[in-house]
């Protein structure tokens, strides 16, 4: 009798796991998504804040650069 409770459970305990893990796989996944999203965001945010400001820099160099050579010719 006892090794037939104790079948079951091992049975149960087997079952309780797989419903563990499959829930563990769902939270990494919602978890996952979410931080992908959150990223997107902050690059997005960081493109429009940075973005302009850099080109400027760039293209105020690059005039800068281009006044010099117009004023040796």
């Amino acid at each position: 009798m006892g090794s037939i409770f104790s079948a079951i459970g091992g049975c149960i305990s087997a079952i309780v796991g797989a419903i563990a893990s499959i829930i563990m796989t769902i939270v990494n996944v919602i978890v996952m998504i979410l931080v992908t999203i959150w990223d997107v965001i902050l690059d997005i945010i960081c493109c429009r804040c940075f973005g302009s400001r850099r080109s400027s820099r760039r293209s105020g160099r690059s005039r800068r650069s281009g006044g010099g050579r117009s004023g040796v010719i």
